[in-house]
């Protein structure tokens, strides 16, 4: 089941069949991305650049984004 979040600004899909769980998300934004909560991420710690440069960095393309008009 995909979940989306958003921030207002930007709406990140998650796509859970697709994660390879190499955790460079949690890595790279540790504030934002936390397994172990629910909701697992948490979009308002972080700015939009921030969440834009880490989902381009998502090697099995699990997450992607959406700028809300």
């Amino acid at each position: 089941m995909n979940k989306e979040y958003s921030n207002g600004d930007i709406t990140i899909k998650w796509q859970p069949k697709l994660c390879q769980h190499v955790a460079i998300c949690v890595k790279t934004l540790p504030k934002v991305y936390n397994p172990k909560a629910s909701p697992w991420i948490t979009i308002e710690n972080a700015s939009t650049e921030e969440l834009k440069n880490q989902i381009r960095t998502c090697p099995s393309g699990a997450l992607s984004y959406t700028i809300n008009e």
